[in-house]
C-alpha cells in the first residue's frame, strides 16, 4: 500500500475543492456521530448489572446513551471551535466544517450551549445522580478542551476519566452496582486508546506535530510506547482478575467468565497490529466500525458474556 508523506496528502486535498456541504449536514458531522460508538460504555452496567432481559433498564439505558451522544457532541463542537487553526494545519482534520469555514462559528457555538443545555436536562429527568454524572462529564471534558489537553500525562487522563464517568452514569441510570474492577478496566482500555491516538498523530505529523497540537512536543514515540506497554498488560490482567475473582463468581454463580480472556487479548492485539502496522489509531471508533476481525473479536465478546450470564436466566425461564 502505497505510502503519503503530509505535505503529498495535503496537495492532494488542493486538488479538487468539495461543493459546499447544506449547513444542517455540516452540524451534523461536526456532532461527529461516528464517535459516538465510545458511548457504548454505558450499557456495560447494562450487561454486567444483570439487566439485559429487564425492558425498562434497557430503555433507561438506551435514553442515557441518547444524551451522552449529545453532550459528546456538544464537547466535539466546542473543541473544534477552539482548536479551528491547529486544524487547519492537519492534513485530515482541515475538512472538518468548522476548520475548513463551512461551519460558522457563531452557529456553532449557539448550537452547542442549546443542545448542551437540553441533554443536562433530560438528564436530570432521569434521576438527580445521573444529571450530575452528566454534568460533570460535560464539564470536565469543557475544561479539557480549555486546558487539561494541553498539560503532559493529565491530558491523556482526563479522556480516561470521561470513559469511567459514561460507565457510572450508565449504572446510575439503571440503579445497579457494578464492580470495582469495571471501572478499573474501563480507565485502562481508555488510556490505552488515547495513548495510541497520540502516537498516531505523533508519527503521521511527524515534524509538524507540535505545530498542530503543542503537548505532542512532551511525547515521543518511544515513551508512548512504554505507556501502552504498561496499560495494554494492566487492562489484560485486571480484566482476568475480575474474572476468576471471588466475587464475581459469586454474583453470576459460575466461573465461566474466565473462558472469555482470548477475546479481549486478542482485540488488544489486533488493534495494537492496526496502530503499528496499518498506521491506524487515529480514530478508535473509525478502527472498530472499519476493521472486520476488530468489531467481530468485540461482538463475539459480548456473546460469549451474554450467554454465559444469562444463560442460567433463560434456562429458568423456558423451564416454567
Amino acid at each position: 500500500m502505497a505510502r503519503h508523506t503530509v505535505p503529498d496528502l495535503i496537495d492532494q486535498t488542493d486538488e479538487r475543492p468539495a461543493a459546499p456541504r447544506p449547513l444542517s449536514l455540516s452540524l451534523v458531522l461536526s456532532l461527529r456521530p461516528a464517535q459516538w460508538t465510545k458511548n457504548l460504555f454505558i450499557f456495560a452496567a447494562l450487561l454486567f448489572g444483570e439487566r439485559l432481559l429487564d425492558f425498562r433498564s434497557v430503555l433507561r439505558a438506551t435514553a442515557a446513551f441518547a444524551i451522552f451522544c449529545v453532550l459528546s457532541g456538544v464537547v466535539y463542537l466546542v473543541n473544534d471551535v477552539l482548536d479551528r487553526e491547529a486544524d487547519r494545519r492537519h492534513p485530515i482534520k482541515m475538512r472538518r466544517p468548522i476548520a475548513s469555514g463551512e461551519l460558522p462559528v457563531r452557529i456553532a457555538v449557539a448550537a452547542a450551549a442549546i443542545l448542551g443545555g437540553s441533554a443536562l436536562a433530560a438528564a436530570f429527568l432521569v434521576n438527580g445522580l445521573f444529571g450530575i454524572l452528566a454534568a460533570s462529564y460535560l464539564g470536565l471534558l469543557m475544561l479539557y478542551s480549555v486546558a487539561l489537553k494541553h498539560v503532559v500525562i493529565i491530558d491523556v487522563l482526563t479522556i480516561a476519566i470521561g470513559f469511567v464517568l459514561r460507565t457510572a452514569a450508565g449504572a446510575v441510570a439503571i440503579s445497579v452496582a457494578i464492580s470495582p474492577w469495571l471501572y478499573i478496566m474501563m480507565i485502562l482500555l481508555a488510556l490505552f486508546l488515547a495513548l495510541t491516538k497520540r502516537r498516531h498523530e505523533l508519527v503521521l505529523l511527524a515534524d509538524r506535530a507540535t505545530g498542530h497540537r503543542r503537548i505532542l512536543e512532551e511525547y515521543s514515540p518511544y515513551l508512548l510506547d512504554q505507556m501502552i506497554a504498561v496499560v495494554t498488560a494492566s487492562t489484560i490482567v485486571g480484566y482476568a482478575f475480575y474474572t476468576v475473582s471471588p466475587d464475581t463468581i459469586a454474583k453470576f454463580q459460575t466461573d465461566m467468565l474466565g473462558l472469555t480472556l482470548p477475546f479481549p487479548l486478542y482485540g488488544i492485539f489486533r488493534y495494537l497490529y492496526l496502530v503499528h502496522r496499518k498506521e491506524g489509531g487515529g480514530s478508535p471508533a473509525e478502527m472498530l466500525l472499519n476493521d472486520r476481525p476488530l468489531l467481530i473479536c468485540v461482538a463475539l465478546w459480548v456473546a460469549a458474556v451474554a450467554i454465559i450470564i444469562y444463560g442460567p436466566h433463560v434456562t429458568m425461564f423456558w423451564g416454567k
